[in-house]
């Protein structure tokens, strides 16, 4: 009997859990952009168009599993903050930072519009267009300092001039830098 109880007990939490998680991913598609990764072989120019020099703070907005981050506080030694809405990908980019020993990077479950970006140092972000909008741009003209780094891969923020566009060849998605 008690088997059966706390088996009964231990189901309706992972069902419950199941369907929170379905629901955290479902409205992060919607808020921000759903779960593409950026490739990893553009890494290197996004950090590029980046040029983060040790000890500066590096955000990433909408982490997705923390490959950004990560790679930004293992190569160029700045503090790499991670923001995720979605739980499910949050908790993997928990496991990420701890199988990975970096004390310098931070992940948050957090809505990027309730973070304060003031420190930031740079900003990197792969949304889908609509969510470039109005709201998101007025937020980093108004939280963002002097010297700034925006990089946005794969899409243009509307009605602003990138500094520099990277994209080798048709075959490479483009990189936007932009400065505040």
């Amino acid at each position: 009997m008690i088997i059966s109880t706390s088996f009964y007990i231990l189901s309706l939490a992972f069902l419950l859990f199941i369907i929170v998680c379905g629901f955290s991913i479902i409205f992060s598609a919607l808020s921000f952009a759903p779960w593409v990764p950026s490739r990893s072989r553009d890494l290197k120019r996004i950090f590029k168009l980046a040029d983060l020099k040790p000890g500066e703070i590096f955000y990433d907005l909408g982490c997705g599993d923390g490959k950004v981050a990560l790679y930004a506080a293992k190569n160029y030694k700045v503090k790499a903050i991670g923001l995720e809405i979605s739980l499910p990908f949050y908790l993997i980019c928990k496991l990420r930072q701890a199988l990975s020993g970096r004390a310098k990077i931070e992940f948050k479950l957090k809505n990027l519009y309730k973070e304060n970006l003031a420190l930031a140092d740079a900003v990197y972000f792969f949304s889908i267009p609509h969510a470039l909008n109005e709201k998101f741009c007025l937020k980093l003209k108004q939280e963002l300092k002097p010297g700034a780094k925006i990089i946005s891969y794969a899409f243009k923020l509307p009605d602003w001039q990138p500094k520099t566009t990277d994209r080798p060849s048709k075959k490479d998605l483009p990189v936007y830098l932009y400065e505040m």
